[in-house]
């Protein structure tokens, strides 16, 4: 379960930014986690959920968005919805497709108290 270490980096994350910006506690923290990114969403919730305690993200609520997967047909040339890499382009049938949204993991933006 990589989103065990994924959690933890989302940890250093946050804590080496509220050493930074001065905050103590975060009550909101919204990330984005795309379709194609290889991220499973529960699994990433449980792991903050479960690495929370005693941090900055203790009590914190967890939002994850989900955008959905595009590519570039290449035989095509149409931007197209996948649901996941190796998928055939929905119009030509062709396998040559390249990525261009869902890929990403992100911190979005978070809600602190001082």
């Amino acid at each position: 379960m990589h989103e065990a270490s994924l959690a933890g980096g989302i940890l250093q994350l946050v804590e080496d930014a509220a050493r930074r910006e001065g905050f103590q506690r975060v009550t909101q923290l919204r990330l984005q986690a795309g379709q194609l990114a290889g991220v499973e969403a529960r699994a990433l919730r449980f792991a903050l959920e479960a690495l929370s305690p005693g941090t900055c993200l203790q009590g914190a609520l967890f939002e994850i968005e989900e955008p959905p997967g595009e590519a570039w047909c290449l035989p095509c040339g149409q931007t197209v919805a996948i649901a996941q890499r190796g998928d055939a382009c929905p119009h030509c049938g062709h396998y040559q497709l390249q990525p261009t949204g869902g890929t990403e993991l992100k911190v979005l933006d978070m809600l602190v108290e001082d």
